[in-house]
């Protein structure tokens, strides 16, 4: 966590994008066709009153632009008052099933840690979702069809332990913090796993990512979102948050979810930040939302946020 706590209007909150696509309407990869590629989503952001980017690697790899990309990249932020707040891998576990594919996926980790430490970003966000099966993507919403789950096997999860030691000693030489997301069926499926993870660890600079959305959504029982939190925040050095509406029917045994904006799902974010703050958490947020207009729901998330943060951070004490 960050030493200071930030003021409700210079905390950072960045959007998260996850639906920018890596290639151009023409073809063109996003990260090798430099800033023409690069604007149109900056200037939309800039103009939704993001100050901040949360640069997902599925949109842009920061880690395969040399010197010249880099400093090309930081100049067109530039041109819209935007930074990077915080550089999230999306569906690179390091312990894929694929020996191959997880061994490149820890190598990217690293890479990606040495270059975000050069753009002096300070948060890498990593997770275990692996990518999305075939009925995933047929289905109305991934969430809704079962993706892959890691194993229950001690060597498993004890590569995953080396794993992100090894990206964690790196992300430190760096300068930078790691923050582990949460996300079902992995070994931070769980916020009693989540932090067993990151205790095993065992590095200052590694830390959690509470992301209950991605739990609340799930079409079966899952933990109150409450003792997640309270589990978690303690842990907690980046956090992305969305929100679902959830309901379930005991007679059909059905549940429903769909996403909702921060102040209307499932999870009272009020609560959830005033905990978050009581724990002492300091790091930067990230807004999401699927569906729709996601950046324009994502920025009534990030005034929705400030206006709490205000409210939390100026109360009287009793």
């Amino acid at each position: 966590m960050n030493q200071s706590r930030p003021t409700a209007e210079t905390w950072p909150i960045g959007v998260g994008l996850p639906q920018l696509a890596g290639t151009t309407p023409d073809g063109r990869d996003v990260t090798t066709a430099g800033p023409s590629a690069w604007r149109p989503a900056f200037h939309e952001v800039a103009a939704a009153g993001f100050t901040e980017i949360d640069l997902f690697t599925s949109h842009i790899r920061i880690s395969e632009l040399d010197d010249v990309g880099r400093q090309s990249l930081l100049r067109t932020l530039g041109e819209y008052g935007l930074r990077i707040s915080a550089v999230p891998l999306a569906r690179r576990s390091i312990i894929d099933a694929d020996p191959d594919r997880a061994a490149a996926n820890l190598q990217f980790a690293i890479d990606t840690v040495r270059a975000a430490g050069e753009l002096g970003v300070e948060m890498v966000c990593l997770g275990l979702h692996q990518p999305l099966t075939q009925a995933q993507q047929e289905a109305h919403w991934f969430w809704l069809a079962q993706g892959e789950e890691d194993p229950d096997d001690p060597a498993v999860w004890a590569a995953a332990v080396d794993g992100f030691r090894t990206i964690g000693e790196e992300a430190a030489r760096a300068g930078v913090q790691i923050s582990l997301e949460m996300y079902e069926g992995t070994y931070l499926g769980t916020s009693e796993s989540s932090v067993r993870l990151k205790t095993d660890i065992g590095l200052a600079n590694v830390g959690l990512c509470p992301d209950i959305g991605n739990i609340v959504r799930l079409h079966r029982p899952v933990e109150d979102w409450k003792v997640m939190l309270e589990r978690m925040l303690p842990h907690t050095n980046y956090w992305q948050l969305k929100n679902y509406l959830r309901d379930y029917d005991p007679a059909t045994g059905a549940y429903f979810s769909a996403p909702a904006p921060l102040e209307s799902g499932y999870i009272d974010y009020r609560t959830a930040i005033g905990m978050a703050l009581e724990a002492g958490f300091s790091g930067p947020m990230c807004v999401e939302h699927y569906g729709g207009d996601g950046l324009s729901v994502s920025a009534t998330n990030r005034d929705y946020i400030r206006r709490i943060l205000h409210a939390k951070l100026e109360a009287p004490t009793p």
